[in-house]
């Protein structure tokens, strides 16, 4: 299995498409055990006119749809940004392992809620979470994106 720093690049990569279509810049990536890619998204809230059209939800639909299950036990979610709390509902309920993100979302202040979810929803348990891969690369994708919407 290649590196996490491998497959978060390959996220990046998603998070550029969203970039080009005026989306939020935000990729995801499913990686199986034994290391293939089996799905990719990124962000197409606008062009879907859809507000659950996130990289993550995009990502973990079309592997649902291939496998014809929804459950993606032994699978790890690589996503440019951590994942919102619907994206995370949706990663804990596909049963998915472990999850890796790249920065921080700046919407939670810098608090990893995360961790707190586990008090109240015993599944998120089973979550191995690695967060901070290529942060300075994930990072410096939003601020470009939002620095010249806001011009």
């Amino acid at each position: 299995m290649k590196s996490d720093n491998y497959y978060m690049q390959l996220a990046i990569e998603e998070a550029k498409k969203a970039q080009i279509r005026g989306e939020v810049p935000v990729g995801s990536i499913i990686v199986s055990n034994d290391g293939k890619v089996s799905a990719k998204g990124h962000n197409l809230c606008e062009k879907l006119s859809d507000p659950t059209a996130h990289a993550e939800l995009i990502a973990i639909r079309k592997l649902s749809k291939k496998l014809g299950s929804w459950r993606l036990d032994g699978s790890t979610l690589f996503s440019t940004l951590q994942p919102c709390l619907m994206c995370m509902g949706a990663i804990v309920n596909a049963r998915i392992s472990r999850l890796v993100y790249g920065t921080d979302d700046p919407e939670y202040e810098g608090t990893n809620y995360i961790y707190e979810l586990e008090d109240i929803y015993p599944l998120v348990k089973k979550l191995s979470v690695t967060n901070n891969i290529l942060q300075d690369d994930c990072a410096l994708l939003l601020k470009s994106f939002f620095s010249e919407i806001r011009k």
